[in-house]
C-alpha cells in the first residue's frame, strides 16, 4: 500500500501477497464458511453484531452502523417487514437528473455511463436496500445488458428496467413475468420487439429467441423438478420441461408487439420515418400490441393451446394465456426459489430448504415478497455455519465487494452523480459491471462447476468462480489496493483533483496509532466483530510492521503518512483475506 519501501513495509507485502496466494488457491479451489449465526424463528432475533452483518450481508448490499442498529432492534423478520413497506428508491428519476444536466451542455447527450452511475447510488446510499439487493439478484435471472447495443442505446429504458425489477420484483411472479416480457428493452435484447406472424409464401417464421429464453431462464428451465430442487427422471435419463415444438407454438405468442405509437399503421409497428411522432416515453412504457401482426391459428405449447382466433388474432389474449401456462407451472417455484437463494445466501442450498422455499412460493400463489423473507428467515440461513461445512456460503462476486466497502466505510460522492463507470475489465477493475453481462446466460451460470477444484470434485456448484481466475483475482486486488490508495474510485470530475467517490478515510487515520485497536475497527465494520483469531493476529501484525515515527516538528506530513498506510493496509488485508470473500 505504502507508495516507498521499507524492511517493514516488505514484511507486510510479503503478507499481503501471501494472502493473495491463499485467496487464489481457495477461491478456486472450495467454498467454505465462516461468521455468525441466529437462532432461526420466525422473528430471528438478532444477538449480535456479528448476527446483524452477516444478516445484512444477505440481504443487502452490506452493512453500515445504522443497519446493524436497526437489525438488531427490530430483529431480522421487522427489518424485513420495514423493508417491504418501503416504496422503491427510483433509479430512472436519478438518471433522467443526470441526463437533463449533460443535455444542458450537449443537447445529443446519450447518458450511458449514467447508467452505471444510477446503480451505485442506490446500491450505496437508497434506504430500501431490500428492494435495490433483490433487484440486483433478479437482473442476473432475467437478463438485459447494455453491453447489446440494441439496449446499450437505450439507458431510459434500462433504469425503468431496474425500477420494475425493484417493484415488482417482491410482489406477484407472474406481473413480475408479465411486465419483464412486455418491456421494450427486454423486446430488443431478445428480439421480441417488432416480432411477425408467420408468412408461408415468403417461409418467414416468428423469431424464436425469446420464447426458449423465456422458458429456459425466466421461468421453469431445461429440465423437469422436484419440489426440492432434485431433478424428476425417466429411469436414468432427465425428463426435458419443453421441445423445439413447445418453443415454435409460444414463438407465436410474442408476435405482434411493438412500442407504443400514434396508431396501429405498419409505420407504426416498425419505427418508420413515416409514423406519428413517436412517444417520448416509449421505451419506458410496455410494448403494444398490433393485432394484423400477429400469429393467426392456434398456438400449442406446453399442454396449452391458445385457440385459433379467427382473422382478428388477439395478442393480448395470447399472451395471459402463455402467462398463466408458465406461471402455474411446477418447476417455477424450484428453479426461481434456488437461483434466489443462490443470489442471496447460499451457492449449495440443501434440498430440504428448496423444498421449503418451493411450499412458499405454491402457497403464495408466487408472491416473491414472501418468497424472500422465506429465504432470509429459513434456519438455513439463520443458523451459525460450521466452518467445516464446505457446502454452506457463497464466493462474494466483485460488484458486492466494492458496494461493501463502500457503504461500511461511509463513502459519499463530490459531485453528488456517484461517477463509477465501467468495471469491465477483469485485469485492472471488477471484471463485473452492473447491467453490462456479456450474455443472456448472466455473468455466470447458477449452476457451474468450477473444474479441477475441491468444490468440482464433490460436486459443490460454485457460481460466481465462473468469473473467478488468476486474472480476475490479482485485477481485484489491484484494484482494491488503487480504491485505497486514492481514498475513493470512479471517475476525477472536471476542475476536481479527486475521485468522484470518496472514502473518507483521513478522518480515521488516528485509529492507526494502536493496531489492535484499528483491526478491531475493520473487524467490526466488515465482520461485525467476528474475524476469525488468527486472521485478526496476522493483520495486526502486518500493520504494526509498517513504522510510525514519533512526531517532531518536521514530520508531521511523514507520520500521517504512515498512519494512512496503516489504515489501507488493515482494510486491505481483511478485503482480499479468504475468510471475508466467502460469504457466510
Amino acid at each position: 500500500m505504502p507508495s516507498h519501501r521499507s524492511s517493514a513495509q516488505t514484511r507486510a507485502s510479503r503478507l499481503a501477497a501471501g494472502l493473495l496466494t491463499v485467496v487464489a488457491l481457495m477461491a478456486l479451489m472450495t467454498l467454505a464458511a465462516c461468521g455468525g449465526g441466529s437462532s432461526g424463528n420466525n422473528e430471528a432475533p438478532i444477538r449480535s453484531d456479528a448476527e446483524a452483518v452477516r444478516f445484512l450481508d444477505q440481504a443487502s448490499f452490506g452493512a453500515t452502523e445504522a443497519d446493524i442498529a436497526e437489525v438488531r432492534r427490530l430483529g431480522a423478520g421487522g427489518w424485513i417487514d420495514a423493508q417491504l413497506a418501503m416504496p422503491a428508491t427510483s433509479a430512472r428519476a436519478f438518471w433522467e437528473g443526470l441526463d437533463a444536466a449533460n443535455r444542458a451542455t450537449d443537447p445529443a447527450a446519450v447518458s450511458r455511463n449514467e447508467v452505471q452511475f444510477t446503480f451505485w447510488r442506490n446500491a450505496v446510499t437508497a434506504p430500501d436496500q431490500l428492494r435495490q439487493r433483490v433487484a440486483w439478484a433478479l437482473s442476473q435471472i432475467f437478463v438485459v445488458s447494455a453491453a447489446d447495443s440494441n439496449v446499450g442505446e437505450q439507458p431510459r429504458g434500462i433504469m425503468a428496467y431496474h425500477d420494475l425489477l425493484a417493484s415488482a420484483g417482491l410482489g406477484s411472479y407472474r406481473e413480475l413475468l408479465r411486465q419483464v416480457s412486455l418491456s421494450p428493452v427486454m423486446g430488443a435484447y431478445l428480439s421480441h420487439l417488432r416480432n411477425q406472424k408467420d408468412d408461408p409464401a415468403t417461409g418467414r417464421v416468428p423469431d424464436e429467441n425469446y420464447a426458449r429464453e423465456v422458458m429456459q431462464l425466466f421461468s421453469i428451465g431445461l429440465v423437469e423438478l422436484n419440489t426440492d430442487g432434485s431433478v424428476r427422471r425417466n429411469g436414468t435419463a432427465a425428463i426435458e420441461t419443453y421441445d423445439a415444438a413447445d418453443v415454435s407454438g409460444l414463438a407465436r405468442v410474442f408476435t405482434g408487439w411493438s412500442l407504443p405509437c400514434g396508431d396501429q399503421s405498419n409505420a407504426c409497428y416498425f419505427g418508420w420515418s413515416s409514423a406519428p411522432a413517436p412517444d417520448p416515453d416509449a421505451w419506458i412504457k410496455p410494448m403494444s400490441p398490433y393485432g394484423r401482426f400477429h400469429a393467426t391459428g392456434p398456438k400449442a405449447f406446453l399442454g396449452s393451446t391458445v385457440a385459433d382466433q379467427g382473422s382478428t388474432p388477439d395478442a393480448q389474449a395470447s399472451l395471459n394465456r402463455a402467462l398463466d401456462t408458465l406461471a402455474s407451472h411446477p418447476n417455477v417455484a424450484p428453479f426461481i426459489g434456488r437461483q434466489l437463494i443462490q443470489r442471496l445466501v447460499t451457492s449449495n442450498p440443501s434440498p430440504a430448504y428448496v423444498a421449503r422455499i418451493s411450499a412458499v412460493f405454491n402457497r403464495t400463489g408466487g408472491h416473491l415478497g414472501a418468497v424472500v423473507k422465506a429465504i432470509l428467515l429459513d434456519e438455513e440461513a439463520r443458523r451459525a455455519p460450521d466452518v467445516a461445512d464446505v457446502e454452506a456460503g457463497r464466493l462474494r462476486e466483485p460488484v458486492l465487494r466494492l458496494a461493501r466497502l463502500l457503504r461500511a466505510f461511509g463513502a459519499r460522492s463530490v459531485s453528488g452523480a456517484w461517477r463509477i463507470g465501467n468495471t469491465d475489465d477483469p485485469a485492472n477493475s471488477l471484471g463485473q459491471s452492473p447491467w453490462r453481462s456479456p450474455s443472456v446466460f448472466n455473468f455466470y451460470r447458477p449452476g457451474y462447476v468450477p473444474p479441477n477444484s475441491r468444490a468440482g470434485a464433490l460436486g459443490l456448484t460454485v457460481p460466481e468462480m465462473q468469473i473467478s481466475h488468476e486474472t480476475s483475482v490479482a485485477g481485484y486486488a489491484n484494484h482494491l489496493r488503487s480504491v485505497l490508495q486514492n481514498n475513493g474510485v470512479g471517475d476525477i470530475p472536471t476542475g476536481q483533483t479527486l475521485r468522484d467517490v470518496q472514502l473518507p478515510l483521513d478522518n480515521e487515520r488516528g485509529r492507526a496509532e494502536q493496531p489492535d485497536g484499528l483491526v478491531g475497527w475493520v473487524d467490526a465494520r466488515l465482520f461485525g466483530g467476528a474475524m476469525p483469531a488468527e486472521l485478526r493476529s496476522e493483520i495486526v501484525a502486518a500493520v504494526a510492521s509498517v513504522n510510525v515515527p514519533a512526531l517532531t516538528a518536521s514530520n508531521a506530513d511523514t507520520r500521517n503518512n504512515a498512519l494512512q498506510n496503516r489504515l489501507r493496509l488493515a482494510i486491505y488485508l481483511a478485503m482480499v483475506s479468504p475468510e471475508w470473500l466467502l460469504q457466510s
